[in-house]
């Protein structure tokens, strides 16, 4: 297996590539989530099952999960590979940059709700499916705009969930070596994850919201429970994922990052 790399200014031409192409889906799926997060969705309307009504901490909760929560697993699995060879250093670079993407976004969204809307296209677009009119404006802002709250909670907990995640990881690896690659990489997922998810919570709907510290620990459960279950579900792809890097990678060539540049 591949060490990690220290990001020197040289490395192998393929093993850039891989950082490369790793960055591009990490930073797609991170963006994506937090935009096609504003929607709460069934998990068990999915299967076309009524409310579960488990009992959490004296209340009863429905499986009523966030919609990013269906690609937040390619951005587990992706923290792991990058964790697992470019170590640390890669994790807090890619996390870094896709936080302040993140916040780029968040700001070129508030602008365009906030621009006055054109007659025409409000005329357009005024009548439902059913033939019912709404505000096509107000429904564009309702659905790109979150509050305040839930801004500042993303980006604290996505940048604490994946710095926790790559020492957590590495710390396993230590004890481990090359070993038990299903240790380092759900451990270190199922420890991030359960602080990322108290913390958007706890930031979003306590701290600016006016959710109860019983609630926010009430709903923080019923969405562990979800990335767990999926943490432990992912491990083999993660095998399969290690096998073909491994094979692409094998004989790779170290060169200078401005050969890189050039030949790419």
């Amino acid at each position: 297996m591949q060490q990690p790399s220290s990001f020197k200014s040289s490395m192998g031409f393929k093993k850039r590539q891989l950082f490369m192409v790793l960055c591009g889906i990490f930073l797609t799926n991170a963006l994506l989530a937090e935009l096609i997060g504003v929607k709460i969705f069934s998990g068990e309307g999915v299967f076309g099952l009524s409310g579960a009504q488990i009992p959490v901490l004296g209340t009863k909760l429905d499986f009523n999960l966030t919609a990013g929560v269906i690609i937040w697993p390619v951005v587990f699995i992706t923290t792991d590979i990058i964790n697992e060879y470019f170590g640390k250093d890669g994790v807090k670079r890619i996390s870094f940059l896709t936080a302040g993407l993140i916040a780029y976004a968040f700001l070129v969204i508030i602008a365009a709700t906030a621009l006055p809307p054109a007659q025409f296209w409000q005329e357009i677009n005024s009548q439902g499916p059913n033939g019912t009119a709404f505000d096509m404006d107000f429904a564009f802002s309702k659905v790109f705009r979150q509050g305040l709250g839930i801004i500042v909670g993303s980006l604290v907990a996505f940048l604490l969930g994946q710095l926790l995640d790559a020492h957590v990881f590495h710390w396993l690896k230590h004890l481990t070596g090359s070993r038990k690659i299903w240790l380092r990489a759900t451990g270190s997922t199922l420890v991030s994850q359960l602080v990322d998810t108290i913390v958007v919570l706890f930031i979003a709907f306590y701290i600016f919201g006016n959710w109860d510290l019983k609630t926010v620990l009430s709903v923080s459960v019923i969405n562990y429970l979800y990335k767990f279950t999926v943490a432990v579900i992912l491990t083999p792809v993660l095998y399969v994922a290690h096998s073909i890097i491994d094979r692409y990678l094998a004989g790779d060539r170290e060169v200078a990052l401005e050969t890189f540049i050039a030949q790419d």
